[in-house]
């Protein structure tokens, strides 16, 4: 027989562990379900994003094929950009709880008034449930993260006009100023977002190279594109040969001989 001590312990228990559940759920109420992220770029930049949801820690629901499991911003950047988002940190879809998990970025630039003329990268932000202290962002009392790189172009010739093609490549960058070996990033815990704004800032180089080595030559105001074995030649490596250039065709149509100057 249940003794009146027992039941009084069990109501205790019982009343304990409700307060406990509704003191953890009044916090995630009165935490914001949303950070907002940013990005400082150079003119004729835009970002497109990516925000990636899976499963909440301790779930075992599946969302049908994945679908809406990822929330886009910036995708029609040419006609309708917008520098700020906020992004949802939870969401449900399908009746499965889902929680941010990464936010992948596409740089995109333009460099001429056509299409095709613009390059791309990537850069990401990384939300896991535990980061290692030297990949782990920091947010500061403002509440802000920032994070940084360097994109510059990498120019080429493309076709048998050789139409004058660039293309993008972005780095990380330290306090100092240095590239990286890898693309921008940001690594946060989930704690550390609600509420808070995390940034991106891009700067261009101030040089623009060749897209892969031996095929122009540096000259005192600017770069000369080898020859090669003719016009047909699509790689036309220099291969020792310095002295044989081709004209190529910049983007606006103009014909050139040297670049960026177009005239020597």
């Amino acid at each position: 027989m249940t003794t009146l001590y027992q039941r009084v312990k069990w109501l205790f228990k019982s009343a304990a562990m409700g307060l406990g559940i509704a003191f953890t759920a009044g916090c995630a109420a009165n935490q914001p379900n949303t950070f907002t992220f940013t990005a400082d770029l150079p003119p004729d930049f835009a970002y497109q994003a990516i925000a990636v949801y899976v499963p909440a820690k301790g779930e075992t629901c599946t969302v049908p094929g994945g679908r809406n499991t990822e929330v886009g911003y910036n995708m029609k950047w040419r006609e309708n950009y917008q520098p700020t988002a906020e992004i949802l940190l939870r969401r449900t879809v399908s009746g499965c709880p889902l929680v941010i998990s990464r936010i992948k970025l596409d740089i995109n630039a333009t460099y001429g008034k056509t299409r095709g003329d613009f390059g791309g990268d990537i850069a990401s932000v990384f939300i896991r449930d535990e980061v290692e202290e030297q990949y782990k962002s920091v947010v500061n009392e403002a509440g802000e993260s920032n994070f940084y790189g360097e994109c510059q172009w990498l120019f080429r010739t493309s076709g048998k006009p050789r139409v004058l093609r660039k293309i993008l490549n972005c780095k990380t960058i330290d306090a100092q100023g240095e590239r990286g070996r890898g693309q921008p990033f940001a690594a946060f815990t989930p704690d550390q977002l609600p509420g808070k704004t995390v940034k991106m800032h891009i700067k261009l180089a101030d040089e623009e190279k060749p897209g892969w080595g031996d095929t122009w030559v540096k000259v005192p105001n600017g770069w000369k594109r080898c020859m090669g074995k003719g016009y047909e030649d699509q790689r036309a490596y220099c291969n020792g040969n310095y002295k044989d250039f081709s004209g190529f065709l910049m983007p606006d149509g103009r014909q050139c001989t040297i670049y960026p100057g177009c005239t020597e």
